[in-house]
């Protein structure tokens, strides 16, 4: 992996990750494709309509579903999915905390139960790294222990003991087969973890990053606390973090939580929010948030934003959008899916150019003036 800082705007940064795969311009939004594939869309649209450079996959799932040897043996992600820029792959940390009343940690790693078929599974630091070898995807995401916020001392600490054991393990073992000839064009980013206490995030930061990776993630956040307590959480914990390499903020989030971490010093950003909240009828605007459920929809003419130069808003109408959600037709979640990565995508180019302009400030009051909102 190659990282560079282009600019930088007060704290927020724009640059270049070139992987195997692709150039990556940052801040980027990462479209989640859980199961190998984005919900509605294809790799066509992901390429030729959204011009994406990055997608995240699961291995919690993968490796459930169909498995990650099967994988392996279609051409990996990239020949199996046909997608030819590059992926990133989450550990199975937060699936094991979603899923929690069917998975147990210890300190070896974490039992969980399929949520398929109830077979009982054991992640560790190592096998995980052995599934996204398999998957060989372009950013390997370790192993972590994630607590619901809020949460007791007791075990936010347990959760840093843990995450920094397996931290060690995970590069130790991950560079060890490297130097095999396994994983070369592979990255691996640690998962800084510690609540909202900022001596916990501190001292889990300083010990991930005394470590060989090549990137750094937050994580454990967006899990229950108030905004404010994790931007707080965010501006602190970035102070720690190298500034020679990625730094991803992972499932977070809403536009506006794009916006006030970008301003904090984030490179990196994925979450469910777009393409989830579409098919349940939300869409995201340059003003703020529709629901294109509301009955005054039904013979709007106009476009869902008429800011917006996205596949779906150049050629079709609220009232259509409306209509077909109404109909439950499979049309409507494409058309609103585009629309919504569409909308992301475009603010982190807009971020991106202001940051590059040295205009970063200015940039995020213009978003929240047409949001209505005085900052």
């Amino acid at each position: 992996m190659e990282f560079t800082v282009e600019k930088t705007s007060n704290d927020a940064r724009a640059c270049t990750i070139k992987t195997a795969h692709s150039t990556i311009k940052t801040p980027v939004f990462m479209p989640v494709g859980t199961s190998g594939s984005i919900k509605a869309l294809d790799m066509t649209d992901m390429t030729d309509i959204l011009d994406t450079d990055i997608i995240l996959a699961n291995t919690y799932h993968m490796y459930l579903r169909p498995g990650d040897k099967t994988v392996k043996e279609m051409g990996k992600l990239h020949g199996f999915t046909t997608y030819d820029k590059s992926f990133l792959t989450d550990s199975g940390g937060f699936q094991a905390f979603s899923l929690s009343d069917i998975s147990k940690a210890d300190e070896g790693g974490i039992e969980f139960r399929s949520h398929i078929d109830g077979s009982k599974h054991y992640f560790t630091p190592q096998k995980v790294i052995d599934i996204q070898h398999n998957l060989g995807s372009d950013i390997m995401m370790i192993l972590d222990d994630l607590v619901a916020l809020p949460a007791t001392k007791e075990r936010i600490a347990l959760s840093i003991k843990r995450t920094t054991k397996w931290a060690e393990e995970s590069v130790h073992y991950f560079r060890q087969k490297q130097q095999e000839g396994i994983g070369k064009e592979q990255n691996i980013f640690a998962i800084i973890q510690g609540g909202t206490d900022l001596e916990f995030r501190t001292k889990s930061a300083n010990e991930l990053c005394a470590l060989d990776f090549d990137g750094f993630a937050i994580g454990g956040l967006s899990v229950g606390e108030l905004n404010e307590q994790m931007y707080d959480t965010v501006e602190h914990t970035v102070k720690f973090m190298p500034k020679n390499k990625p730094r991803y903020l992972m499932g977070v989030g809403t536009p506006e939580d794009l916006i006030e971490n970008i301003e904090r010093g984030i490179d990196m950003f994925d979450c469910v929010m777009p393409t989830r909240n579409a098919r349940n009828g939300t869409l995201f605007t340059s003003f703020g948030k529709i629901n294109i459920r509301g009955a005054k929809f039904k013979h709007d003419k106009t476009p869902i934003d008429e800011e917006c130069d996205c596949f779906t808003c150049k050629r079709y109408s609220r009232a259509y959008l409306s209509h077909l959600f109404r109909a439950r037709e499979i049309t409507y979640f494409r058309l609103a899916s585009l629309h919504n990565l569409h909308y992301y995508l475009t603010l982190m180019k807009q971020a991106r150019e202001a940051i590059l302009d040295d205009r970063y400030v200015e940039f995020k009051q213009e978003f929240y003036i047409k949001r209505g909102v005085i900052l």
